[in-house]
Formats: C-alpha cells, sequence, structure tokens
C-alpha cells in the first residue's frame, strides 16, 4: 500500500506503509542513531512527533519487550529508508512493522531520508502529516483540508500527556550492603525513560516515581534523600506550574540531579531562557564537552529546545558542559542549591554510557547530604 508524507512547505513526498493505516500530525524531526530505534520509538520525549531515522535500515534486529523505555509508543509517525522485514537477532520477538500495527503508529519507508533531513536541516523541523487514505498528488481538496491541520498543528500539554497518574515504589535490585537502609530517590516523572529507573535501582536505591505536577509539599511528605527531575517532552517554558514547584523543592536543600527537560526547566526555575532549535538533537553521537577537565564525551541526545547558558543569572550557578558543534549549553552547576543538570541522557540504553557515572556523582551527592559515607 502507498502512504504519503506531506510537509508543511508543500513537500509530497511517496513511499511505502509500515504499521497502521490511516492519517497522522506531528512535528518532523530527525534521530541520527544507528541503533536503538525501539528504545527511541517509546521514550517519552518524542510525543507529538514524527521521527525521521537517518540511518537507511531500521529493524534489522527487532523488535523485543524488555528494552522498551515505556509501556507504548508515544511518537505520532514513523519515517524510515527501509524497514527490516527479517530481523536476525536471539532476543528478536516481532518486526518493526509488527510493533508499529500494534501500538496503531503510521509509518512510511521507501522515501529518501536523506533528502528529507537535508530539508529539515536547511529549513528547520517542520509539521507535517503522513496518510495512507489519499493521493494527495491528485486529491487536491483533501490535501488542502489537510494542509491546514498541518499549518496549525502544535505540540501543547505534553508533559501532562506522558507522566504518571499516581506515585509507584521501586525496590533496589542491587548495591545495597547486608543491613544497609537504600537511597530513597523521589523521581519527577516529566516523561521519564524506564533506564533512568533502572540506573537508580542497580546502585542500591529505592525509587518513587511521582507525576510531573507534584507540589514541593507533597515531596517533603515523602522525606525522600534526594531528587531526580527525568526527561521529556514539549516546550519546556509552557510548564510553569512545574517549573514553580522545582523551585520550591529545590529551596528546601534536597540535592537533586536533572536529565533533559529536567535540566530545562531547573535553568528556567533559577531565571535563565530556553529557545527552540532550528532542529535540535537527536541521535546516539552528540559530542558534549565538560568544561572543567576538557574532556568531550559522545553523548546520547533528544531535544528541541535549549538553555540559553548566558542567561542564567549571576551567582546562581555556572555552565559547566556545551555541545561541542553548536556550543550550546548541555550542562549546569548550581551553587544556588544542591544540583546539577545535563542536557543530554547518561542512562541511554540505546547510546553510549561513558556518562553514566553521574549518577555515581549525585548519590555521592545525596550521601554527603544525608551523612553516611
Amino acid at each position: 500500500m502507498q502512504a504519503y508524507l506531506i510537509l508543511a512547505n508543500g513537500t509530497v513526498l511517496t513511499g511505502n506503509s509500515i504499521g497502521a493505516v490511516g492519517t497522522t500530525i506531528g512535528e518532523v524531526v530527525f534521530a541520527t542513531g544507528m541503533v536503538g530505534f525501539q528504545e527511541t520509538l517509546t521514550d517519552p520525549s518524542y510525543y507529538g512527533q514524527i521521527i525521521t531515522q537517518t540511518y537507511p535500515l531500521i529493524g534489522n534486529y527487532g523488535m523485543n519487550r524488555e528494552d522498551l523505555e515505556s509501556d507504548r509508543i508515544w511518537c505520532r509517525g514513523y519515517i524510515v529508508r527501509e524497514a527490516c522485514t527479517t530481523p536476525s537477532n536471539f532476543r528478536s520477538q516481532l518486526t518493526l512493522d509488527a510493533f508499529l500495527k500494534e501500538q496503531n503508529i503510521i509509518g512510511i519507508e521507501g522515501i529518501d531520508t536523506r533528502s528529507l533531513t537535508r530539508t529539515l536541516r536547511e529549513h528547520g523541523v517542520m509539521n507535517g502529516a503522513i496518510t495512507t487514505e489519499f493521493d494527495p498528488n491528485t486529491d487536491r481538496a483533501r490535501l488542502a483540508a489537510l494542509m491546514e491541520e498541518i499549518l496549525n498543528y502544535s505540540v501543547i500539554g505534553a508533559v501532562a500527556a506522558v507522566s504518571c497518574t499516581a506515585p509507584q515504589t521501586f525496590e533496589p535490585t542491587g548495591g545495597v550492603a547486608e543491613g544497609e537502609t537504600p537511597l530513597h530517590i523521589a523521581l519527577l516523572d516529566l516523561g521519564c525513560k524506564n533506564n533512568i529507573v533502572r540506573c537508580l535501582r542497580k546502585r542500591g536505591c529505592k525509587v518513587t516515581v511521582l507525576p510531573g505536577g507534584t507540589t514541593a509539599a507533597e515531596l517533603a511528605a515523602l522525606h525522600a534523600d534526594g531528587l531526580m527531575l527525568s526527561n521529556g517532552p514539549g516546550d519546556p517554558a509552557e510548564n510553569v506550574d512545574i517549573i514553580r514547584n522545582i523551585a520550591e523543592m529545590l529551596d528546601s536543600g534536597i540535592p537533586a540531579f536533572g536529565i533533559c527537560l529536567g535540566h530545562q526547566l531547573t535553568a528556567l526555575a533559577a531565571g535563565a531562557r530556553t529557545r527552540k532549535m532550528k532542529y535540535g538533537h537527536r541521535g546516539a553521537n552528540q559530542p558534549a564537552t565538560d568544561l572543567i577537565d576538557g574532556r568531550t564525551y559522545i553523548t546520547s541526545q533528544n531535544h528541541g529546545y535549549a538553555v540559553m547558558g548566558e542567561t542564567l543569572p549571576a551567582g546562581v550557578g555556572r555552565v559547566t558542559h556545551v555541545n561541542a558543534n553548536d556550543k550550546s549549553c548541555e550542562g549546569i552547576t548550581y551553587t544556588k542549591w544542591n544540583c546539577f543538570t545535563v542536557q543530554f541522557h547518561p542512562e541511554a540504553n540505546g547510546g553510549p554510557k561513558d556518562t553514566e557515572y553521574l549518577f555515581d556523582r549525585f548519590l555521592a551527592n545525596v550521601r554527603a547530604a544525608k551523612g553516611v559515607g
């Protein structure tokens, strides 16, 4: 069955349908990872977006139930050059096409994803639609109606859509000595990936995942030892109430660590500003330079907004990491609060793990604040 990708600039690309049939609208973005496609699909940070994979063959090692970053696909559509129909991996349980169908996600293959990526790099991410319901090259009336929807589409209410609705507690899976009381970490779910929970649990932490709208008073009642601020989707500045809550939480002195959206919301709580990027950073090969030791790490990232490091008020904190390509802010350590944040994903299951040591740094801060070794 044929499928069509329609961009807000009027471009129409013809390909073949994968996954579900129908019509979907979203913000078309590109991700550069060679692997980690199932982690990408199930990352809540892609809420409201149509993902273009720049690597030409996707699905060659299949899908499994163990490596999902959440319990569902959050993106609104999927674009690949070629979807592998014969995956080869002993852990594979179903094909990419079957997984998309199961999750009712509309996809398209067989288009020139290299050309599409160049368009998005040159002109910036833009809204678009995938449809299997009509041929936009011949049905101009339906195309005009769909174009109006495409142009009016925006990603709003993203955190509320992906966050959990009730607290959940997970016990540690390792790292706790006999007779030792595990550290209790509160994880504010702004669109949390499962591997953040795994990284904390394997280090001996009891983790309570909290809804994104949790207040400072509700956090205080939990008597947690530390606070983790997760990744998530959407425009960070939209989350006015959450930003205020985070400021109150951090004012309490609780040791905190923020990732991705958590990094952006903390900066906004401190008085800095954020901006929408032309095409963002999405993939497992983004270089982030640590300004303290001069070392550059290859990191996994997924964001379309960035903190404007120069807007961080004096005396509040300092920028500690920048992207080696475009020099955008990638990390901040705060002097106002017992907190540090990074834009990249140190927990990335489908990407490099060179920066996973940041979890150890966070837990060292938690133990120091608690007065334990």
